[in-house]
């Protein structure tokens, strides 16, 4: 459970949440830590448009986005979403990331959507959008 993407998740976590709660500078670790993913990941899946690197660009663009303060407030949507995936392994933004075409290899169906959305975290296992055994 606690491998090298759990911890890294937990320091943005805690990041973000110093962001929200004590001063905003937070976002910049944040920022600097999904960069230090996408790197990391990117050498390790041989692809920096690997799913996991996807997943980080777009936490980093969230980053990037509350930097600005009027917006400030989108620091809570990764915020829930790092709790979730941190306790219950469940990724919200991956699981809809999963659903884009490029991502998946089956037709976009109501069934599908459903099937991504609810189904039960499973360590190791890919998401449904993800699998083409469905």
């Amino acid at each position: 459970m606690f491998t090298v993407a759990w911890w890294y998740l937990l320091a943005t976590q805690i990041s973000v949440l110093y962001a929200i709660f004590i001063d905003i500078s937070g976002v910049y670790a944040a920022l600097v830590l999904c960069v230090a993913q996408v790197v990391h990941f990117g050498i390790e899946d041989k692809s920096f448009l690997s799913f996991s690197c996807q997943v980080r660009f777009v936490l980093a663009a969230l980053f990037l986005t509350a930097w600005y303060e009027p917006l400030g407030w989108i620091l809570w949507i990764p915020a829930i979403g790092l709790t979730a995936r941190l306790t219950v392994n469940y990724c919200l933004l991956a699981r809809l990331m999963s659903l884009l075409p490029w991502n998946r290899k089956q037709p976009l169906t109501w069934a599908l959507v459903q099937k991504t959305l609810f189904s039960p975290p499973v360590q190791g296992r890919p998401l449904p959008a993800l699998n083409s055994d469905n």
